[in-house]
């Protein structure tokens, strides 16, 4: 179903249950967005993902430079220092050479504006009516200092949950164009290459332990992935979650969570509350964190919740989506 690919309940069902088992190895088993291991005395992190979003253009970029900064992006999610990629594109045979090279160029100045290579690829022409114009595969691969050892298992007590900006743009951006709605003004989407700014995090100390980017799913899939990985419980202020006005108004017209909802261009940090303030000063400086927020703190109990604190008060759990909010957003 459709669901299975949403980042929710039957995505982790899909990857524990199928995919795990059968490829069962020590460096699968961390289940991290990328694989970390030791090559010749070298730390590298490894990374693959496809794109499917449609439309292949939406406010804000294109297929091409989301394929490139989401893989620069979950590299940097281990730490890792983005190097090279690779990229395979499935093109639908009657698909527009002139929208190819608006795509390919957009892929072209995000590798660029990362700082990366693209240095290996593929092409495969399907019949018309077999596909959706375009489907890009990009995998990455980066280096990894000695002394960062970044994972989503390593969230402990008293850990403030930091996110680097305002949340749900890319999500609703999408949906916007495919849908043909229109909400007063243009929402656009927040994709952009993260590893400069885990590098100012990362200057300012060493105590970063948890990183994720809250794509598939949002920010509240990617605490409950932390919270469950750590065996922590995490408790949300909602009235700290930055959220842009448009994109509040547009999900409650839509009747959506902005919780739930994709981004590609911020990241959720766990650190020590000792270190917050100088995280939050380093993210501040950088063009991608301006917006940093602490919008929660990591809890003893109960283990593998993540809880919110609503703006009146109460308190509600918010959990993984078991179905599709929004299908085919990267």
């Amino acid at each position: 179903m459709l669901a299975h690919g949403g980042g929710g309940t039957l995505t982790n069902s899909l990857v524990r249950d199928l995919f795990a088992p059968a490829f069962n190895n020590e460096v699968l088993d961390d289940l991290m967005d990328g694989a970390v291991f030791k090559l010749n005395g070298s730390r590298l992190a490894f990374s693959t993902d496809a794109y499917v979003v449609n439309p292949v253009i939406f406010p804000g970029g294109t297929i091409g430079d989301l394929a490139v900064n989401g893989t620069v992006n979950d590299l940097a999610m281990c730490g890792a220092r983005p190097v090279h990629l690779s990229a395979a594109f499935v093109l639908e045979e009657g698909f527009s050479m002139e929208t190819l090279r608006l795509i390919v160029t957009s892929m072209s100045e995000a590798a660029a504006a990362a700082g990366i290579s693209v240095v290996a690829g593929d092409t495969k022409v399907v019949e018309r009516g077999k596909g959706d114009g375009v489907y890009i595969t990009t995998a990455g691969i980066g280096i990894i200092e000695d002394w960062l050892e970044i994972r989503p298992d390593n969230a402990a007590v008293g850990d403030v949950v930091i996110v680097s900006g305002l949340i749900g743009a890319h999500g609703i951006a999408v949906l916007s164009v495919r849908e043909g709605l229109e909400f007063g003004t243009t929402i656009r989407s927040d994709t952009a290459p993260l590893y400069g700014l885990v590098r100012a995090m990362i200057g300012a100390t060493r105590e970063v332990y948890v990183l994720r980017d809250p794509t598939r799913g949002g920010v509240a899939t990617a605490l409950n992935e932390i919270a469950r990985s750590s065996s922590i419980g995490i408790l949300l202020e909602e009235q700290a979650i930055p959220v842009p006005p448009e994109v509040n108004a547009a999900c409650e017209i839509l009747g959506l969570d902005p919780l739930y909802v994709a981004n590609e261009g911020i990241l959720i940090a766990l650190v020590p509350k000792r270190e917050a303030d100088g995280v939050l000063a380093a993210m501040h400086a950088h063009p991608l964190g301006r917006n940093a927020a602490v919008i929660g703190k990591v809890i003893d109990r109960p283990p593998g919740v993540v809880m919110m604190k609503t703006r009146v008060g109460g308190t509600r759990i918010i959990d993984m989506l078991s179905g599709e909010q929004l299908p085919r957003i990267c």
